[in-house]
């Protein structure tokens, strides 16, 4: 485990148990996140990847208890944000958490942000929810939040629309939102996407800046395993709904023992690879209709797969130094060799 890890004590920030997730189709409620379990530490930053339909911004939105109401419920589970059941907490009291204590930037800020009201309004909105300041006050923090996000002429960006801004600058827009309140806990949602290879490493370093300055922990969720090397102390790897590994980012990159976080990572191009056809992992993610019941729901498309892999269901558990993973590979008597470099 790598030192930094080792060095975020404490009591967990965040602390998820036993979450089940589900969504109404048809009738009848499919679980989109199935009995996921984790925890963050102050100021730590855990990745969670996966292909996409895997459950990862499910899973924040649940932590947000932002799901759509009517379709998606919590069936469950509980959400300990700093010792408090945020299941149990009525709608008030969750708005009076959201935003101030943990906060969340979305995946695509043009959608994000209302098209009809200017930047600034926007970022006083969030202020005026959460803090006794007056409308001069506000104007002033907002435009120091645009300034602290790295937009420059924010006396000016504060009075313009969000059509009138590029990617880059609306996605700082929003990280600007996140932060405006100091959050303890902060959830990114895939935060660079859509946004040039530039722009990503500026928005990245730009995460990295403010949670060690405001000693925030980060829940990052992304595709990128490249983001992950670059930004994450720990790594939960999720597929069809459940976590498949978990263990901190060293690991993860020199040691990966489940068949698909090997896949995920042989599909990484690489500049010294000569050949004329970039690796890819058979299949698709089942739909939430076709999620099995019993056995490992990655078993069609795994190399490495066994009879017993179609019927019983792998639990997630340590295989030595905190490195979890949910595969049957790992609890029988069968040779772990090979598994890590296929």
């Amino acid at each position: 485990m790598s030192a930094k890890i080792s060095q975020l004590g404490g009591a967990p920030l965040l602390e998820v148990k036993n979450l089940e997730t589900a969504f109404d189709i048809d009738g009848t409620y499919y679980n989109a996140v199935d009995g996921v379990s984790f925890k963050v530490k102050p100021r730590q930053i855990v990745g969670v990847v996966g292909e996409s339909g895997c459950g990862k911004s499910v899973m924040s939105l649940s932590i947000m208890k932002l799901l759509p109401k009517g379709i998606g419920k919590i069936n469950a589970g509980e959400i300990i944000f700093d010792g408090i059941n945020i299941e149990k907490l009525n709608e008030n009291e969750v708005n009076k958490i959201r935003g101030k204590d943990i906060s969340m930037i979305f995946q695509e800020p043009m959608t994000s942000l209302n098209p009809v009201f200017t930047i600034g309004y926007q970022i006083q909105e969030v202020l005026f929810n959460h803090q006794k300041i007056d409308k001069k006050e506000a104007r002033l923090k907002s435009i120091a939040l645009l300034n602290s996000v790295g937009i420059s002429r924010p006396e000016k960006i504060v009075d313009e629309y969000p059509h009138q801004l590029s990617g880059g600058m609306r996605q700082r827009v929003m990280i600007a939102m996140a932060i405006a309140c100091q959050p303890k806990l902060l959830i990114a949602d895939e935060p660079t996407t859509a946004l040039d290879v530039t722009v990503q490493a500026q928005i990245l370093e730009l995460l990295k800046e403010i949670q060690e300055v405001n000693d925030m922990s980060v829940i990052l969720i992304t595709h990128d395993l490249g983001v992950v090397a670059e930004m994450c102390d720990e790594v939960i790897v999720m597929y069809a709904g459940r976590i498949v590994e978990r263990t901190d980012v060293e690991t993860l990159f020199y040691n990966p023992q489940h068949p698909y976080t090997t896949l995920l990572l042989g599909a990484i191009p690489k500049m010294e690879d000569e050949s004329e056809r970039l690796s890819t992992i058979s299949g698709i993610v089942p739909s939430l209709t076709n999620m099995k019941k019993n056995g490992c729901r990655f078993a069609n498309r795994c190399p490495m797969a066994m009879p017993e892999c179609h019927t019983v269901t792998p639990k997630l558990a340590d295989t030595g130094g905190g490195h979890d993973v949910a595969c049957l590979l790992f609890e029988t008597s069968r040779p772990k060799e090979g598994v890590a470099n296929r």
